[in-house]
């Protein structure tokens, strides 16, 4: 675990940098720090206390040892010999404020209780050795700032306490619950297997509630022990390092749950939380809003996210509910907000908020991605912060993932006027570096799972499933899938119990699973599909007004303009005998992947040779498009 242990330390000049709001190492000042000669030192941001007290384990839960006043803004610290702060000690403030006196968890603890209990842990000696240097040279290589978005980027949306849990029991049970080391082992040799580049984590950062999924988060610097120490997770990352695979995480800075022991009012009065009665609240979740503006609340978020970068080599960090921070209007009625200076809707200190966050982390780490979800229009989400843009790497792309569940639901007697679904997401695929999202968040609530979004009979929604899935791969933009969904898991996505891995002993989900598993391999190995992801050059129309056909057709070329065909019929006839045109260079053109496969439960074959004719000065090939199929063709030169 990092500790600054006072040597060559500066606390006044990282106090003062605190307060200024340029403090992006916070966690080496404030917290629990072990000292060269044992002792450990606690500090807490507390301004409005009227006194602070340390308890705990050893020193006594109800009085405890009081701490004094080290800056008129507000830092209360400490200083606890050895044989009194034990590794591992149970610890709390005792907040006395002018509205009462409150336990409070360490904002800044790298470790804590989980569940129904509560306190921070002392962690300072935390020894884990990262033997990634490869991984971590790939990364650099390939994810960098200016180039990333030539890399493929495939990623498995995972919640962990539901991937796998202990003899298929409840993750409620205690018990239930497999350690970092476990989840690793089984983790990283499924996703390897399955072709993914990254796995994408709902939040591990320290939470309470299960039924938030993660997202009420309560300690910002500590992986949550339900599934291991600090030291086993890790173990997580770097295990997945060397099966190759990338580690995203899930991260939560738009707001924070009303636990008594966590940040809520942590002095007595709003701290971590807007003071405007008209900000402080996220009225649909009933939590509290990060006051953004404020110095010290600014340096504890930014300064959790590159601990998560510095200290277990995390290669990205998806940021929850951007949009909730953009906008003062959001989720709230008229008159319930308060315009800006300048009379707008938009939250300007969330927009700078974004701004430092995400320039501090690509200073540091230009090959670190940092992927919004972001639902609006707002502009420039994804450009540099010097060119006047909020700085993430990539955003969700919900307008596209909307339109297309919308989209498979329908009776396809009906698509030809929901044809846009398809095509008009390509108006605006480059305005943004996007991700084509499959998320937890459309697989919940009555949204059905993937597979039983689709329309028809058991069997049609395996062939709707595996068409959507090659339209996804094929498309322009980054690809996320959420656990499940590879398989076909037909209940929806159901935090308490385990995956149903059960549902692999019968053949249609086990071929589905196959034939996810091949398209992921065939992506990572042709770079037509992800080497130019956002220009023109790498995408164009074959055919995209073919409305009453339920079809369309198009081209995507890699960086050297080698090129892959893809036809998709999403009507529920066989097209016999179409059309499609193809370059006049190659005479003979070859089937190279079919959603019709029978080895993935279709009814055709893997492929074949198609010779192309002309016909008024263009070339065609003929191809049989049975109902809800796509294939991918590509040119054979003639030595092939």
């Amino acid at each position: 675990m990092p500790n600054s242990n006072e040597t060559g330390f500066d606390t006044d000049y990282a106090r003062y940098l605190f307060h200024k709001g340029e403090n992006y190492s916070a966690y080496l000042y404030l917290g629990a720090h072990r000292l060269s000669d044992g002792s450990v030192v606690f500090r807490v941001w507390a301004p409005a206390a009227k006194e602070v007290w340390l308890v705990g384990d050893v020193m006594g839960w109800q009085q405890g040892i009081a701490m004094r006043k080290v800056s008129n803004e507000g830092v209360w610290e400490t200083t606890v010999i050895k044989e009194d702060a034990p590794e591992k000690m149970r610890y709390k403030y005792r907040v006395v404020s002018f509205s009462g006196t409150r336990l409070k968890s360490d904002p800044y603890a790298f470790f804590a209780e989980s569940l129904n209990k509560n306190a921070s842990i002392l962690y300072t000696q935390g020894n884990f050795r990262f033997t990634d240097r490869q991984w971590m040279e790939k990364r650099k290589e390939i994810y960098g700032r200016e180039h990333f978005y030539e890399a493929p980027i495939n990623i498995y949306e995972v919640h962990l306490a539901s991937f796998l849990t202990r003899n298929g029991e409840g993750n409620e049970k205690g018990d239930a619950y497999l350690n970092y080391r476990e989840l690793a082992l089984k983790l990283g040799e499924y996703v390897k297997e399955q072709g993914y580049t990254h796995v994408e984590l709902l939040p591990v950062t320290e939470y309470p509630y299960d039924g938030s999924w993660g997202y009420q988060v309560s300690g910002y610097f500590a992986p949550t022990s339900r599934h291991g120490s600090p030291e086993d997770f890790a173990y997580f990352v770097n295990y997945l390092h060397e099966m190759n695979i990338g580690v995203i995480l899930d991260w939560v800075p738009a707001h924070f749950p009303k636990d008594e022991y966590g940040l809520y009012e942590f002095d007595g009065g709003p701290l971590y939380e807007y003071a405007d009665p008209q900000r402080r609240e996220q009225p649909s979740w009933g939590t509290r809003c990060f006051d953004v503006a404020r110095n010290e609340v600014r340096c504890f978020l930014i300064s959790s996210a590159l601990f998560f970068l510095r200290n277990y080599h995390v290669d990205g960090l998806r940021i929850d509910a951007v949009a909730s921070m953009l906008y003062l209007d959001y989720d709230r009625s008229a008159g319930g907000w308060t315009p800006n200076i300048y009379g707008g809707r938009e939250n300007l200190e969330s927009i700078e908020f974004f701004k430092r966050l995400n320039a501090a982390i690509h200073r540091e780490f230009p090959d670190v991605l940092t992927i919004a979800e972001e639902s609006t229009a707002f502009s420039k989400v994804t450009e540099p912060v010097e060119n006047g843009g909020l700085g993430f790497s990539m955003k969700w792309n919900m307008g596209w993932a909307n339109d297309m569940f919308s989209y498979v639901a329908c009776d396809p007697l009906f698509r030809k006027d929901m044809h846009s679904a398809l095509t008009f997401p390509m108006v605006y695929a480059f305005s943004e570096r996007y991700v084509l999202p499959v998320s937890h968040d459309e697989v919940v609530h009555g949204k059905k799972s993937l597979i039983d979004k689709m329309f028809g009979t058991y069997e049609q929604k395996f062939s709707g499933v595996r068409l959507f899935l090659l339209f996804q791969m094929t498309f322009p933009g980054k690809k996320l899938l959420f656990m499940g969904s590879e398989f076909g898991q037909f209940r929806e996505w159901d935090y308490k119990n385990q995956l149903e891995w059960f549902l692999l002993d019968y053949p249609a989900h086990r071929n589905l699973r196959a034939y996810s598993r091949a398209l992921n391999r065939f992506y990572l190995s042709h770079g037509e599909l992800y080497e130019d992801d956002c220009t023109w050059q790498g995408f164009s129309w074959i055919s995209a007004d073919l409305a009453g056909w339920n079809t369309v057709c198009y081209t995507r070329r890699d960086l050297s303009r080698n090129a892959l065909h893809v036809a998709l019929n999403f009507s529920g006839s066989e097209r016999k005998n179409f059309w499609l045109e193809v370059p006049k260079e190659y005479q003979n053109y070859r089937t190279v992947f079919s959603s019709n496969d029978k080895r993935y439960g279709g009814t055709g074959t893997a492929g074949g040779t198609h010779r192309a004719f002309e016909k008024n000065g263009k070339k065609y090939i003929r191809l049989n498009l049975p109902a809800m199929s796509g294939v991918i063709v590509k040119g054979i030169k003639n030595k092939e």
